[in-house]
């Protein structure tokens, strides 16, 4: 390639005067035009990925932002009720975010083992529901993300694919000319840059927007282990502290005394 282009600067001295320079963006548009059919097919599927993978990340951005904001009202409203029976009566107002499905499926095993009240017989498998529910939540976040890490890793050797045929093309050129000139060897050499630069820009954007979103879907599964284990809490401090028979006390001690906030069912 570095020999290509020194080739190609040696003969622009020798044909100056007869090609005039051309501006950037038109520069650009006539490489474009003049591409044969084998780069023009490079830069149209290109174009397709760029596309593509541009759609994929600008609904993941909503679709993540959509999440989190309610993952933060959910949690709120979480944190503030006294009972989980209020929250789970609520809790499809917070759908997009992916701690409802840890909550639900929670509750719902909960729910199953003895009815909502005690310990439950079986604290494994409300665990067991937390990390399922966590696993298919990330799961559907992560659909498409598959496509974007191809797109990121094949376009640049789509583009390498066009530069080697450009090259192949300019020698080509060059040896059916008959003469070493600029114009023999500029039409393959343009095709090279082109779809070059045009697979860098498609795959560019893509590894950054891959990379970001990665990192957000951590995040989320972080906060959905860490909210899995403050349910669990949450359950098992509300089922000590709920008492099998009501307190002997007097009438008296309850007007003097507030009885502790905590959880029910």
């Amino acid at each position: 390639m570095v020999w290509t282009l020194s080739l190609a600067l040696h003969f622009f001295q020798e044909d100056a005067a007869a090609a005039p320079v051309a501006s950037g963006s038109s520069a650009i548009a006539e490489m474009i035009h003049n591409s044969g059919p084998v780069a023009f097919a490079v830069l149209v599927l290109l174009l397709l990925a760029s596309i593509f993978s541009w759609t994929i990340m600008l609904s993941k951005w909503s679709a993540f932002g959509r999440a989190d904001k309610q993952s933060k009202r959910f949690l709120r409203t979480f944190r503030k009720s006294s009972r989980l029976s209020e929250v789970a009566s609520v809790a499809e107002q917070f759908r997009p975010s992916p701690l409802v499905s840890v909550f639900t499926e929670i509750h719902d095993e909960y729910q199953r083992q003895n009815a909502g009240r005690g310990l439950p017989r079986n604290p494994v498998a409300l665990e067991r529901a937390a990390a399922t529910a966590s696993s298919e939540s990330l799961t559907l976040m992560e659909s498409r993300m598959t496509w974007l890490a191809t797109i990121a890793a094949i376009a640049p050797f789509i583009g390498l694919f066009g530069t080697v045929w450009g090259i192949i093309d300019a020698f080509h050129g060059l040896g059916t000319s008959g003469s070493a000139t600029l114009r023999a060897v500029a039409p393959g050499i343009s095709e090279a840059l082109i779809t070059t630069a045009a697979g860098l820009l498609v795959a560019i954007p893509a590894v950054v927007g891959y990379n970001q979103l990665t990192s957000r879907l951590r995040e989320f599964g972080a906060r959905m282990d860490d909210f899995g284990r403050e349910l669990l809490n949450a359950i098992e401090n509300a089922a000590l502290h709920s008492p099998s028979q009501p307190p002997q006390q007097p009438a008296a001690n309850y007007a003097t005394e507030e009885p502790p906030r905590r959880r029910a069912f």
